[in-house]
């Protein structure tokens, strides 16, 4: 069984299959139409949902050839992070059939169609319906921090299909066909100057019955797996190779690979941080004569010890009698603290130059100023730090729920606004 291979025997296999597919005159389309069935895209995929069936430690081992071997890594974004393995979860092997291949081999981007303006963190409360329509569903409603909305083909959304049912009972999960009429998406600039998060107007857009993920009325059971493996996502690290954004990424199919290997920046408006940023600060700080400050000091081996500690959390992680059930909860809180940290020892160390973006004067070519822009947005998107303490709290510690209605109150009788 895959699945009882030894790391060594995963490295060994994927030597030998990039030793006769990996071509570097090849173009980004040509290179993932081999990629994609070989179930390398994907590899922690079931081998019926294109796949390898591989575990997170054989998974991680086949990227970082891919990366140490300077390849371009399969097309990234939330169809393969999110969208393939909830369909491979809960979709039929049909619905797999379908919507799979053409997200690891480049063809079609993904969003997700799940907050609302008046439903974030309390998701269950979503207000967008779904009415029967014959073999169809006719969709209205609003979404909002919608990442890659204006670029994707195909959406994760959820609907209410059932208002007399309690508030987690009545959802519908939904493969959804971003280009038609009736959907309208505007994107949300942020203060870095990026649009990573959209708006999505929905009025009267349909989706066929057939695209139902995981059963009707189901749609909480499948939301919870995409928000799980999203928190899982945002809170992991290791070695990753090069690739292309994930939503859209049918306009670099015909670049050759060359152009984004060896790739360092952030993908999707997201800046990268990790124990490479860390040392460069390190370094900063030592040409400027500030490595003998004993604050800066502490707070240098305090990101550390948070850098180093998440890394060992991920590895613990990996054992399965080790695990509590918050790890992807807990990734997601480090993430977030990670991006807080960064910046406030990225601005100790370079004083007021944190302050000057893009290509500018400033000692990290803006980069320090960029993480602090962002920096908000990892403790809000993916759920708030909050919800992820209420969670742990909740699920995993069994504390008791905070006072609210009744879990079996209908919908249509919940308390609005």
């Amino acid at each position: 069984m895959s699945d009882e291979l030894s790391v060594e025997e995963v490295q060994a296999e994927v030597e030998a299959w990039l030793d006769e597919h990996w071509d570097e005159g090849l173009s980004v389309g040509d290179w993932w139409d081999r990629l994609g069935p070989s179930g390398l895209a994907h590899p922690s995929l079931p081998t019926n949902a294109y796949g390898k069936g591989w575990g997170r430690a054989q998974a991680a081992a086949a990227m970082a050839i891919m990366a140490d071997r300077e390849v371009m890594g399969p097309p990234t974004g939330l169809g393969r992070m999110l969208a393939a393995p909830t369909i491979a979860l809960h979709g039929s092997q049909e619905q797999i059939d379908e919507f799979l291949p053409p997200i690891l081999d480049g063809t079609v981007g993904w969003c997700q169609l799940f907050s609302e303006p008046g439903a974030g963190s309390d998701l269950a409360g979503l207000s967008t319906k779904a009415e029967k329509d014959g073999d169809e569903w006719i969709i209205t409603g609003q979404k909002v921090w919608t990442s890659g909305g204006q670029i994707a083909d195909m959406g994760m959304l959820i609907a209410r299909t059932d208002p007399e049912a309690p508030k987690h009972k009545g959802i519908t999960y939904f493969a959804f066909d971003m280009n038609q009429p009736g959907v309208t998406v505007r994107p949300l600039v942020e203060m870095t100057g990026k649009a990573l998060f959209n708006e999505v107007f929905i009025d009267e857009a349909r989706v066929p019955d057939a695209n139902i993920i995981g059963g009707l009325n189901q749609g909480w059971a499948v939301a919870n797996s995409t928000l799980m493996f999203e928190r899982a996502s945002l809170g992991s690290a290791g070695k990753s190779p090069a690739s292309a954004a994930g939503s859209g990424i049918r306009s670099v199919r015909s670049e050759p690979v060359t152009k984004f290997t060896n790739r360092t920046s952030g993908e999707g408006g997201v800046p990268p941080i990790g124990i490479g940023l860390w040392q460069y600060l390190v370094d900063t700080a030592e040409k400027a004569g500030k490595n003998t400050d004993p604050v800066l000091r502490q707070e240098l081996i305090k990101l550390y010890s948070l850098i180093e500690v998440n890394r060992l959390s991920i590895q613990r992680a990996k054992d399965p009698n080790q695990r509590t059930g918050a790890e992807p909860n807990i990734g997601k809180l480090v993430m977030s603290e990670l991006f807080r940290s960064f910046r406030e020892v990225g601005s100790q160390v370079i004083g007021a130059d944190a302050m000057l973006m893009g290509d500018s004067d400033s000692q990290t070519a803006g980069g320090v100023a960029e993480i602090s822009m962002f920096s908000p947005g990892p403790s809000i998107y993916g759920g708030t730090d909050q919800i992820q303490r209420n969670i742990i709290g909740e699920r995993v510690l069994g504390l008791p729920r905070e006072p609210g209605p009744g879990k079996d109150t209908p919908f249509k009788d919940l308390p609005k606004n």
